[in-house]
């Protein structure tokens, strides 16, 4: 990648000059293949945009210097911490703006420029933040292992870096093997093809082979394939298999296992009944491609001679078709299932030829002979083993609220998306910090409106501490210094969760002024190539908000009022030596005499420094320690500690409500939304009609879909209310309207046959699933490529997302009895395994090489 930059600061044009340049480059410039983009941190480029449009050279909104730590998982790599998100974490800008602000603004000592290309993958160009990175080595020493980054429009001619880097014999011939298992090895036969098309993604290893001198591959030989021999040996419990994580594919991977146990659509892959239905010409199909992956990723599941399948195939496949899957981004395991089956049933459609059909309302005609009509209307166009197994009916009706028009209709659903109660408050975690110069700052735990200001939230505080809202000042700590100071009107969906939020006790009105205490620490050594007077500190521990009198504002008067505020974490030696006694009168003399620490008048940032209290605005001031006496004297860990209020201590209670509340919520009337009206056919006009979705008929499979992902006009967040879902007898006969059938009641109770689980938060996360095997009944835990024993108890948990049930009176009863013991011990047998995702165990495990 890029190599550090220490070029020193050029004088920069005026701040309009600066604001219209880079404007002018963001507008010109389109993303076009081959080209160079720079990430920027997103709160720097902010400070930036805030100092041009408002500032002048000694505004107090300066940004300092270009500062991409937060970017970084740690400073000694510099490694890209993961799963960043483009204008919430850093922003893009092309490399002639980027050049203009380094040399404007400089760069912090030792961080690399992080430059990126732009690539042109099927169906969109983009820069590529992250690019694919492989582990290399030879196949004569798979222990000495390298770290390579690729882009994925690399052809994989690059791979001759190898050579060069392990001094491979010139015009040796070699080969390539792609290793992304720990005992599988595929040939890597096409070096013309780029990255992407390769299949090639992060984290798996290329290994090198060189043909020996008597024309034989060392991988062809016996000793080498002793490998293939154990692994077809191995015979295991159909379908317990795990599948390998290609990179942040968690999301995939549930999905795939949540479907491999639902029992008819596997059975019908297995039997290979597919093969008679593929559908090549549908222009909304794939051409059969995606219903051939899956088949050959469900053929190798249930085989029973793998431990765990590498889905690389099958991924590369959904890219192609569906440009969002693109890359190793995170992405929605829901959003992924309804592409898949949507797919598979167009792949499958039995329908060659759709016919147009005109949609009809119901104008007052039985429900009976409507829903039949729509679904009858509905097979003519799709008829698959995807709608013979998931479709089921939904009876919509919309009522006019100015003629009261009532409008019906029937329309179809493959999943069932249901919404949880949404709570109408917001648990946020502050620090009190008093007007004691001396106190610790108290950690609260409130609850406020989700929809409230910044006045609810110190009213809430209010209550426990008994200090007035007026002397409340409320601030946003980020990296030791004051990133926001709120107004109390402002919304508190601006608060994120992960904000660091300090709230200071302010005196009651009087003649004092509110100085921002900053903490910073002097190095050794100054940067000579830059004239500011601030290059050489760094800010350290917490800032303060202190109200100090408008008469003490003197450099003298602020020193005493200080090292007040400073002493309980300064050692009492050196705080004015109280404690010394007379024995030491000269040496507390001469400490005395000599300062702990220097005051400057600085910005907002802590950096530069300016006059106290200029243009009216909030003074901030820094206290600047020399390292030795700071070393000595003040005692950090002792000043940033903190006490827990007993709100703390109060368990978070964590909210259940039962599936079946979820269900009434989906079936409750609403109103539509303002961006969405229904056009009455009556009134002639748009209207916000009522609205009432019931479930009419349900399909073999029901999948019903945990809306955990809120997002409102308040806030984003995710849901973590626990779904008491029941593993069996789910029973729908109470809210089903369909109530003949040819039995003279339709079939409405289910068991639970498979979860798909998401953990964490909006921006990151983890898929897992739980499943029960067809065959034997019993119940598994599957985590990428590990699988355990799963308890029946362990099931329902507040990261289910996806819940996959089948009709009772389609379930055949299994074959095999599950394991004796499988109810009292989660342990692993021989064919449940868990394997290691480290890059360098792969390099080093036992490889399975193909012949020619």
């Amino acid at each position: 990648m890029a190599a550090t930059t220490s070029a020193a600061v050029t004088e920069s044009p005026g701040l309009e000059t600066q604001r219209k340049e880079i404007e002018s480059m963001l507008q010109e410039h389109e993303l076009c293949a081959g080209d160079t983009w720079y990430l920027v941190e997103r709160r720097w480029y902010e400070q930036w945009k805030e100092y041009v449009v408002t500032g002048d050279q000694n505004s107090s909104s300066f940004p300092g210097q270009i500062d991409n730590t937060e970017l970084f998982e740690e400073l000694d790599s510099y490694h890209l911490k993961e799963r960043l998100v483009e204008n919430e974490d850093f922003v893009l800008i092309p490399a002639e703006a980027w050049r203009n602000l380094l040399a404007w603004y400089g760069m912090v000592d030792d961080q690399p420029a992080l430059e990126r290309k732009v690539v042109d993958l099927p169906s969109t160009v983009k820069v590529e933040v992250y690019p694919v990175e492989i582990f290399l080595c030879l196949h004569s020493n798979m222990e000495n292992v390298v770290t390579a980054q690729f882009s994925r429009a690399d052809h994989i001619r690059k791979y001759k870096r190898i050579e060069k880097q392990f001094d491979v014999v010139e015009r040796a011939e070699t080969r390539l093997w792609m290793k992304s298992s720990d005992t599988c090895c595929e040939r890597l036969r096409n070096v013309h093809v780029n990255v992407l098309d390769s299949s090639l993604s992060s984290g798996m290893t290329v290994i090198m082979e060189m043909r020996n001198e008597d024309g034989t591959w060392p991988s062809s030989r016996p000793q080498i394939m002793n490998s293939v021999e154990e692994q077809e040996s191995y015979r295991g419990q159909p379908g317990v298999c795990g599948l390998t994580n290609l990179g942040n594919t968690c999301f995939m991977n549930s999905a795939l296992q949540c479907l491999s146990n639902t029992p008819p659509l596997t059975e019908y892959f297995l039997q290979s009944a597919y093969l008679e239905e593929l559908n090549f010409t549908n222009p909304l199909g794939m051409k059969g491609e995606i219903a051939e992956a899956y088949a050959d990723v469900i053929k190798q599941m249930w085989s029973g001679r793998h431990y765990s399948v590498v889905p690389r195939l099958f991924k590369t496949k959904v890219g192609h078709f569906a440009s969002q899957f693109l890359g190793y981004q995170q992405h929605d395991s829901q959003e992924l299932l309804s592409f898949l089956l949507d797919g598979l049933h167009e792949d499958l459609n039995r329908v060659k030829n759709k016919e147009y059909i005109e949609l009809r309302d119901a104008d007052g005609r039985p429900d009976q002979e409507v829903a039949e009509e729509a679904w009858n209307n509905h097979r003519r166009r799709n008829n698959s083993v995807i709608v013979d197994t998931f479709h089921g009916l939904f009876k919509s009706t919309l009522v006019c609220p100015e003629c009261r028009k009532v409008s019906v209709t029937f329309d179809p659903f493959c999943y069932l998306s249901v919404p949880l109660p949404v709570s109408k408050d917001r648990v946020m975690e502050v620090f009190f910090v008093s007007l004691d110069p001396v106190a610790k700052p108290v950690q609260h735990r409130l609850v406020v409106p989700k929809a409230g200001k910044v006045f609810d939230l110190c009213s809430a505080l209010s209550e426990m501490t008994n200090v007035s809202v007026n002397q409340m000042v409320v601030a946003d700590v980020f990296n030791h210094r004051f990133y926001k100071i709120y107004h109390a009107d402002e919304s508190l969906s601006c608060i994120l969760d992960r904000d660091d939020i300090f709230v200071y006790v302010k005196p009651e009105e009087g003649d004092e002024v509110v100085l921002a205490l900053y903490l910073r620490e002097r190095s050794h050594y100054r940067d000579s190539g830059s004239g500011s007077s601030s290059c050489g500190t760094s800010l350290f521990g917490h800032p303060l908000l202190m109200a100090v009198p408008r008469v003490q504002c003197s450099r003298n008067a602020l020193y005493h009022l200080f090292l007040q505020r400073t002493k309980d974490s300064a050692s009492a030696s050196c705080s004015a030596g109280t404690n010394e006694r007379q024995a030491k009168r000269k040496g507390y003399q001469a400490r005395r005499r000599k300062l702990l620490f220097s005051i400057h008048a600085v910005n907002s940032n802590g950096t530069t420094e300016r006059g106290m209290g200029e243009d009216g605005t909030q003074p901030y001031v820094a206290i600047d320690w020399d390292p030795d006496m700071k070393k000595k004297c003040y005692n950090e860990n002792e000043a940033e500690k903190y006490v827990k209020h007993q709100s703390m201590e109060v368990p978070h209670q964590q909210t259940t409500v039962q599936l079946q509340e979820c269900i009434e919520l989906f079936t409750t009337v609403e109103i539509l939304e303002e961006e969405n009206p229904w056009y009455c056919p009556i009134c002639k006009k748009h209207q916000l009609a009522t609205k009432k979705l019931d479930l009419w008929s349900l399909p073999e499979v029901l999948i019903i879909h945990l809306k955990r992902f809120s997002y409102t006009k308040y806030s984003r967040e995710k849901l973590d209310i626990i779904v008491d879902f029941p593993l069996r007898h789910l029973d729908f006969s109470g809210c089903l309207l369909r109530k003949t059938g040819t039995n003279g009641e339709p079939p409405s109770r289910y068991d639970l046959i498979a979860v798909s689980n998401h953990y964490g938060g909006l921006r990151d996360g983890h898929y897992t699933s739980y499943a029960r095997n067809k065959d034997n009944g019993q119940w598994y835990y599957f985590d990428d490529n590990k699988v355990t024993y799963a308890r029946e108890e362990q099931i329902v948990t507040n990261a289910a997302y996806l819940l996959f049930y089948h009709r009772q009176d389609k379930i055949r009863q299994p074959t095999l009895p599950p394991p004796s013991d499988s109810s009292s011990s989660p342990t692993q047998p021989a064919n449940v395994t868990s394997h290691k995702h480290d890059g360098m165990e792969r390099a080093t495990s036992c490889v399975n090489m193909e012949t020619d």
